[in-house]
């Protein structure tokens, strides 16, 4: 991933989820907070209500294929928490690319102020 790096610290996660803005839908959550540095952070969370560790491990592929997918138009300077839903089992990165490009990006550029 070029301008991504990974988000490991919990307390990254924890701002993500208390100070920062979130869209989801039925697949995903997505966090996403202003981190002012020249790259962004990814975490991805996937808990055991969505299945064993096959399960667990397809879902973070999934989303980690849609967001290097997607990166070039993400907005610089954020970390962002995708957070895995049941949903997910039956979903694809076509599924997750399109959240990204009509709900993510657009929330961050209007919580940043861009058009």
């Amino acid at each position: 991933m070029l301008f991504t790096l990974r988000l490991k610290e919990n307390k990254g996660f924890v701002r993500c989820y208390k100070k920062g803005g979130y869209v989801s839908d039925n697949k995903v959550t997505a966090y996403f907070f202003a981190n002012r540095t020249p790259y962004n952070k990814l975490g991805i969370s996937v808990s055991k209500k969505i299945g064993g560790a096959v399960e667990r491990n397809r879902a973070k592929r999934i989303i980690r294929a849609a967001y290097r997918v997607t990166e070039q138009e993400m907005p610089i300077g954020y970390d962002i928490v995708f957070s895995a839903r049941a949903g997910i089992k039956d979903g694809k990165s076509a599924d997750i690319e399109r959240f990204i490009k009509k709900r993510l990006i657009p929330a961050i550029n209007k919580k940043a102020g861009k058009k």
